[in-house]
């Protein structure tokens, strides 16, 4: 992998000892400079969990994605900079229990000097925590410049990342154990999130990312600025207006 035009891609001058500061800042600066979208599946554009493809997208033509492709590709910077990094699958909370355990890929994070361990999600958009976060008896609260803050709770027996927005109750974003797998291990369920009705990923385009003051979202033809407690929503005349905003907030030409 390129590593400098990935770093140059999340605005990261190098060279970048694997240390938890530096975990920090290439989470926050990736949060901030790689949206969170979907776009590829309402295109008709096959997802190919391949690290050339993924590459050629994320840093090539400087489009964003969903987990497996986000998480999947920060995964391989982290371990060229030095860092032992382990997939994770995640189960998101449904009516009755969980989802399967490859429903969310998440990173698990450890600097090759250091015992600590970090939770770290490129790849949740609104649901993904501004830093990483540690794995820790006590938990650690993070916030990000939307007001929301999350954490992470529980043992090695079972881990909860939580999200509290303002004035709300702590919620559950996932479950994950700490079992180690393979970008392989995601392929089926990544096509199901491309193709099955029962996928929330193929209703509706979506193009999130983080900023340094909240976050702005296209939500189909509905842009949503939100900054701290305050929050703005105005729908867009039509699709010359919706690829307008896709250039001009989050960088994308989709017809590049």
């Amino acid at each position: 992998m390129d590593k400098t035009a990935y770093l140059r891609r999340i605005d990261v001058d190098g060279p970048m000892a694997p240390t938890v500061e530096t975990l920090g800042v290439l989470t926050s600066a990736h949060l901030r400079t790689v949206p969170f979208e979907n776009l590829d599946i309402h295109l008709g554009r096959e997802i190919v969990l391949d690290e050339a493809a993924l590459f050629d997208k994320v840093v090539g033509r400087r489009r964003g994605g969903f987990c497996y492709e986000l998480n999947g590709l920060f995964a391989r910077l982290l371990q060229d900079l030095g860092f032992r990094v382990d997939l994770l699958g995640a189960r998101m909370p449904q009516e009755g229990g969980y989802g399967p355990e490859s429903e969310h890929l998440a990173l698990l994070v450890r600097p090759p000097d250091d015992a600590s361990r970090w939770l770290v999600d490129v790849g949740a958009g609104r649901s993904s925590p501004p830093l990483p976060l540690p794995l820790t008896p006590a938990p650690i609260e993070h916030v990000d410049p939307t007001g929301a803050a999350f954490r992470v709770t529980g043992s090695d027996d079972a881990w909860l990342l939580e999200r509290r927005l303002l004035g709300d109750e702590w919620n559950e974003v996932y479950a994950f154990p700490l079992r180690p797998h393979a970008l392989d291990d995601f392929r089926a369920i990544c096509h199901h999130h491309q193709t099955s009705p029962e996928s929330p990923f193929p209703r509706k385009r979506i193009c999130t990312q983080l900023t340094a003051h909240g976050r702005v979202t296209l939500s189909d033809l509905r842009l949503i600025t939100a900054t701290g407690d305050r929050r703005e929503e105005r729908d867009l005349p039509g699709e010359e207006a919706f690829r307008a905003v896709l250039r001009e907030q989050f960088g994308i030409d989709l017809d590049a």
